[in-house]
């Protein structure tokens, strides 16, 4: 079988399972959002942290309790890394520095899972176990408990009420991301994955050589760190390790994993606000911008320029012989669209035009589908954009599911809009102003450049992934990325979660013939541009000075 035609097999099946799964997990999404009945185990997590399961919080409720538990889990990550050669399984490693441990912390919090370290030679298992993947769940509950408040805003009127976030995030990581992990674990570990508690073990090689075998329990910290768009790495090479990602079914099923929830939160959306066309619309704008990224960018490391690349008929620097190449531009393509940032190649080593393509589409804000519940509040928010477009077009006060769009809720949306894109180009200016810090990236002009910019949209759209060329080990990088990771995550959801309280409070307005229909083509096609347009206006300056000047010099 010829390469083109598995790596098409590849993709139709992936799409085929996800098509598969979008209706049954989008449903049963919302019967856990909106289920009135509390489980036994939910009933006394609610008592040991003295939560009423019964009362909705006001959305300044909801958001105090959103920046509270992500402020105690940034300091208890911190403390536990630094308190790591006290524990036990610590293999004898020393307490994590300062900084790293900041930047770790800070990471793993708001789902980015950026990595400025080794995860083999600096982590123990105790803290990976404990530590990192406790966040992996609870970080992405908290993004579809955000989007969750957002939905009700728009589905319930006259209110102030929005949910109640320790119920979010308790049943959502009870009820689908922790039996989802152990299924999957068992899977892996099937697979190959390896799963166990050994510290690194000597072994003699064929060849007479000695060399450390690291062990350690990932096949069960692999499911979450797809399923939950985490995407950071047990080992350094992340996905790419054969520990981690043994063959193409596990790869297949990692891709799987990291896809289905973004996929099928569009459903959740529709089901929840009484009209599932409205789902169907969104979820096509996601589908074309993701098949036309992974399409572009295979096409861009197969028909690449450059002698040596085109006399290697490929661009296989980087990417492993096991996933090949569409493997390899497949699982970029959807690491970037969605906050996963788990990576099986080295993003570094692509074309110009595909290392390009891998930053637009973090750009994008990561929408398509986005990470687990940002993806789909940050599609929303578009939608909202383009309603509000719309209306100006025809001289009418633009309408959206029955909520009038006005100042207040635009202010929103637009905050939300411009808060990442600042974080991204304020944090590479001043990086690139300064010598001693520009010089971390390992090359020059504008592909030195485009490591930078990775780097900083990587940390502010909480995606994770890098360019490896760039070492950020340093006090200045580990701070800045992480407080790039944490203006990302949580100032956006404070614009979301103010949107959801004012949509929330509003009297519905009944459809007329002026109210523009959004679930039909037209709409998708609006909010296919309204997104190309607002990432074309806001980054292509920034991408005209890397990957772009790079692969027309």
């Amino acid at each position: 079988m010829s390469p083109t035609l598995a790596g098409l097999l590849q993709a139709l099946a992936l799409v085929a399972a996800l098509g598969l799964s979008h209706r049954p997990v989008g449903d049963y999404l919302a019967h856990v959002l909106t289920s009135r009945t509390h489980l036994p185990g939910e009933r006394g997590v609610y008592r040991l942290i003295g939560v009423n399961g019964d009362q909705d919080q006001s959305w300044t409720a909801y958001l105090r309790s959103v920046l509270a538990f992500s402020a105690v889990s940034v300091l208890f990550l911190y403390a536990f890394q630094r308190l790591q050669n006290h524990l036990w399984l610590s293999l004898g490693l020393p307490p994590v520095g300062p900084a790293t441990a900041f930047n770790t912390a800070a990471s793993f919090v708001t789902n980015t899972n950026w990595q400025s370290y080794s995860g083999e030679s600096t982590m123990g298992h105790l803290v990976q176990m404990a530590g990192l993947a406790v966040q992996n769940f609870l970080s992405a509950a908290v993004g579809i408990a955000v989007v969750a408040a957002l939905i009700r805003g728009f589905a319930r009127d006259r209110t102030d009420r929005v949910g109640n976030f320790w119920v979010d995030l308790t049943r959502i990581t009870l009820r689908l991301l922790l039996p989802v992990s152990v299924v999957f674990a068992v899977v892996f570990v099937a697979g190959g994955v390896v799963e166990n508690l050994h510290a690194a073990q000597q072994i003699t090689t064929l060849t007479g050589d000695t060399q450390s075998v690291p062990g350690g329990p990932v096949a069960s910290q692999e499911v979450i760190k797809e399923l939950g768009t985490n995407g950071g790495g047990f080992y350094n090479a992340n996905s790419a390790h054969p520990f981690e990602n043994p063959g193409p079914l596990t790869n297949w099923l990692q891709l799987y994993l990291m896809l289905v929830i973004a996929f099928s939160l569009p459903r959740t959306f529709g089901t929840m606000v009484g009209d599932r066309r409205q789902g169907h619309a969104i979820v096509t704008v996601m589908a074309l911008f993701w098949i036309a990224s992974a399409a572009l960018m295979t096409v861009f490391e197969w028909r690449h320029h450059g002698t040596a690349l085109q006399a290697a008929g490929a661009a296989m620097e980087g990417k492993e012989v096991r996933f090949g190449i569409a493997g390899s531009t497949l699982f970029a393509a959807s690491t970037t669209l969605t906050s996963t940032g788990a990576v099986n190649s080295a993003h570094d080593s692509y074309s110009p035009f595909g290392g390009g393509l891998t930053l637009l589409d973090m750009m994008l804000g990561e929408i398509a589908p986005g990470g687990t519940g940002s993806g789909l509040y940050g599609m929303l928010v578009l939608a909202v954009v383009t309603v509000f477009v719309a209306g100006l077009m025809v001289g009418r006060t633009p309408e959206y599911l029955g909520k009038k769009l006005g100042g207040r809720e635009m202010k929103f949306a637009s905050l939300y809009l411009l808060t990442t894109p600042a974080v991204v180009l304020v944090g590479t200016g001043t990086a690139m102003t300064f010598e001693g810090v520009r010089s971390a990236a390992l090359n020059s002009g504008p592909h030195g450049f485009s490591e930078v910019l990775y780097a900083f949209t990587s940390a502010a759209n909480n995606n994770g992934s890098a360019f490896a060329g760039l070492t950020a080990t340093s006090t200045w990088w580990n701070t800045a990325l992480g407080l790039a990771m944490l203006f990302g995550r949580l100032l956006p959801m404070v614009f979301v979660l103010a949107l959801a309280g004012s949509l929330a409070r509003q009297q519905p307005v009944p459809a007329t013939a002026g109210t523009l229909p959004t679930h039909r083509p037209l709409f998708v096609g609006m909010l296919s541009g309204v997104v190309l347009i607002v990432v074309g206006l806001t980054y292509f300056p920034a991408l005209a000075l890397g990957p772009l000047a790079e692969g027309l010099r």
